[in-house]
């Protein structure tokens, strides 16, 4: 299969028997050479003897003494926060374990966004290894990448939100596009190409780049694939087969289940659940709906048997779309969670 998100660090870990992430040293290893933690030229010894140790053995036991050892206090907390991590990390021995812990309530552990959208797109990646349709492996970025939307004329257009942002800064110009615009030059527009089925297959030579725009309305190839990754990931966790379709509208009379995919769906969803009549802003802010069937009955709990899921996602403050996967962890009517 063709290399994509080599960012995410998969090259690094090792598939366990059930197709997991196992966590590696040579993983581990990357952590400690991140700018936090690597030393600087006028780091302490003590700081030095503990990076040497760890990269010699990323399993390592570190003594708190070791720790309060370095001369920088900074550098200290990094430590102390990267080695917690670590530990986490090791304890549960992959990283979708890992991360459905985090999630289950269970641990005393606070994680940066910033690690969990990088546990995310080494899953992602993992559960996408064998997938040829680069648009699916766009819509798979919305795990674990901001959105920015555009409803401009009626599209509905999804752009990664950070490169958006880096754009509107510098004209797509970089650091001379920033003095440019501070010095009031006008700058060229910059367009990102619109992934389709005529040219996807540019996504592969830059997808680490999540420069690529997708058309996310009703019936465009972009939503059916996003669904695919969803059944994907939920077969990913929980070692059953769903089939997702994306919906315009939800008409069930016995509506029993719906899980937002982010903040504002879930609270859009739950009104209409209660039969609360959406104002047209609250209306407007549907990005997608979809229909979850379980293809194995016996999987769910007695009172789901042959009942629909319904998803839902929305726009946040600012038109940002915030997926969040974890809520597909938990809050489905499975008899393992129940």
């Amino acid at each position: 299969m063709r290399e994509f998100w080599k960012s995410a660090g998969m090259h690094l870990l090792e598939l366990d028997g059930s197709g997991w992430l196992k966590v590696t040293p040579d993983y581990l290893r990357a952590y400690y050479t991140r700018p936090e933690i690597h030393p600087v030229e006028d780091s302490c010894a003590a700081e030095q003897h503990l990076f040497e140790k760890l990269m010699a053995d990323p399993m390592a036991a570190v003594d708190a003494s070791e720790i309060s050892a370095i001369a920088d206090p900074d550098a200290a907390e990094n430590y102390r926060f990267i080695l917690g991590f670590r530990d986490f990390l090791v304890k549960h021995g992959t990283i979708e374990a890992a991360y459905a812990a985090l999630f289950a309530g269970e641990e005393n552990i606070t994680i940066p966004p910033m690690f969990i959208d990088q546990m995310v797109h080494l899953i992602a990646r993992n559960i996408l290894r064998k997938v040829a349709d680069p648009m699916r492996l766009r819509a798979g970025e919305l795990l674990f990448r901001d959105q920015s939307v555009s409803t401009d004329e009626g599209q509905l257009m999804l752009a990664d939100a950070e490169i958006v942002e880096m754009m509107s800064e510098t004209g797509g110009m970089g650091g001379l596009g920033a003095l440019l615009m501070e010095a009031g030059t006008p700058t060229r527009e910059v367009a990102l190409d619109v992934l389709d089925d005529d040219n996807k297959e540019i996504y592969w030579a830059r997808s680490d780049r999540f420069d690529t725009a997708v058309d996310f309305r009703f019936t465009q190839p972009a939503l059916d694939a996003f669904a695919r990754v969803l059944e994907s990931w939920v077969q990913h966790f929980h070692q059953t087969r769903v089939r997702i379709q994306p919906v315009q509208s939800i008409k069930d009379p016995h509506w029993s289940w719906h899980v937002g995919l982010d903040a504002e769906a879930t609270r859009i969803l739950n009104a209409l659940y209660e039969g609360t009549p959406l104002t047209d802003s609250e209306q407007s802010r549907i990005v997608a709906l979809f229909r979850m069937d379980f293809e194995e009955r016996g999987d769910v709990i007695d009172t789901m048997k042959g009942k629909p899921v319904w998803l839902g996602m929305a726009l946040g403050p600012g038109n940002i779309l915030k997926v969040k996967p974890q809520n597909l962890l938990k809050n489905l009517p499975l008899k393992r969670l129940s």
